[in-house]
């Protein structure tokens, strides 16, 4: 008979600016935070989350791997985002309660530390080339040794000379501001089709970019190949496939130089462990995708810690997607995960190594939040990609 603590109780708490937590708590009155959220989709993962609970429930809160394959298969329908993203937040969850009842980092349980230090990017934003020059500055002032952008907006099929005019104008901006010390990325966040992207990343190779991200969408993996072998841009994709499975032809086709899943959305900690081990068998580096809260970002770097192939971590500390709530708000004592330099260090602290402030949760939860993504348009009123 198994002696480990069960699974009591399961809440979640939908918070501003558009987040979602989960807490787990254990029939030894232990506890773990995951964030099970698709952004936009608050409410349908919710939903997951409660069909799920009947696998959870009494079930012993330490056999994830067990659990994970219970939630994943068990219901003949498998993958996709609200179903991983159901998953991960709880995966997440038990991986803090279990660290915290072992008095061990999550990085710890998964193989040990391989880093001392994390480097993380941060984003810049601007309209114009001169405000944006200005952002990285300040931020590679601030310590920072990675930047990303995005440098397109609504992209038809095939646009302009004047759009390529502007991508080019403000990515050199950029790099005459920043130089060639610190990492630029370029963020196309699946706006660009194939003819369009081929053009864009010629133009751009002679700023010797970190990565372009989703030059095109991921399920355009025929445009993705040709794309790719026609340039020297390292490509970064992945925040939008789920589990090993759906990174399983990208790995093996050799497409991608960077993948970026998403630890609340692909899988949670152990799915995205294996997720990377799998890239590192094809030589692809790791930058995980975390555009969302604290618990997340805890998460992902518990993975970095311990992860041979991770290189730079995503995090959106400061940009509050239109509310008044940032990442630290829900930690007590405004914990800032000990960034310096550009980097955070390692901590000891046992499981997620966060404390969250629950009570401010709580009444968050009060408010929760619609956030739901901008709806663009071409000029001539057809859709365009956000």
């Amino acid at each position: 008979m198994s002696t480990q603590p069960l699974i009591a109780k399961i809440e979640l708490f939908k918070v501003p600016p558009r987040w979602q937590f989960v807490k787990i708590s254990t029939s030894d009155g232990n506890f773990g935070w995951g964030e099970p959220i698709l952004e936009g989709k608050a409410d349908t993962v919710a939903a997951c989350i409660a069909e799920m609970s009947h696998h959870l429930l009494g079930k012993p809160a330490g056999h994830i791997e067990d659990l994970f394959q219970v939630m994943h298969r068990g219901g003949f329908y498998r993958g996709g985002p609200i179903i991983s993203s159901a998953i991960s937040g709880i995966e997440q969850a038990l991986w803090d309660a279990k660290g915290k009842r072992l008095g061990v980092p999550i990085y710890e349980l998964l193989g040990g530390p391989v880093r001392e230090r994390v480097r993380l990017y941060s984003w810049i934003g601007g309209d114009q080339p001169e405000k944006l020059a200005h952002a990285a500055r300040e931020r590679v002032a601030q310590g920072y040794t990675g930047l990303k952008m995005n440098v397109t907006h609504q992209t038809d099929w095939i646009d302009s000379a004047a759009l390529v005019d502007g991508v080019v104008a403000k990515t050199a901006a950029v790099r005459e501001a920043i130089g060639a010390e610190v990492g630029l990325a370029l963020d196309f966040h699946g706006r660009v089709h194939r003819g369009m992207a081929k053009v864009l990343l010629r133009e751009l190779e002679p700023f010797r970019l970190m990565f372009v991200e989703e030059p095109v969408l991921v399920e355009n993996f025929d445009a993705m190949r040709e794309i790719a072998r026609g340039s020297s841009v390292p490509i970064a994709t992945g925040e939008r496939l789920y589990t090993r499975w759906g990174f399983k032809q990208l790995l093996s086709d050799g497409v991608v130089d960077v993948i970026q899943p998403d630890i609340s959305h692909a899988g949670g900690l152990w799915e995205c462990r294996k997720i990377a081990a799998m890239a590192e068998a094809y030589d692809i580096a790791v930058a995980l995708h975390c555009p969302l809260g604290p618990i997340a970002l805890a998460a992902s770097l518990q993975l970095d810690f311990c992860t041979p192939n991770a290189f730079i971590q995503e995090q959106v500390l400061g940009l509050q997607y239109g509310q008044a709530s940032d990442k630290l708000d829900y930690l007590v004592g405004g914990q800032n995960f000990g960034f310096q330099d550009g980097f955070v260090p390692r901590s000891e602290k046992a499981g997620l190594g966060i404390e969250i402030d629950e009570a401010k949760v709580r009444e968050a939860a009060l408010t929760g939040h619609n956030w739901r993504n901008p709806g663009w348009r071409l000029p001539d009123g057809s859709f365009a990609e956000w």
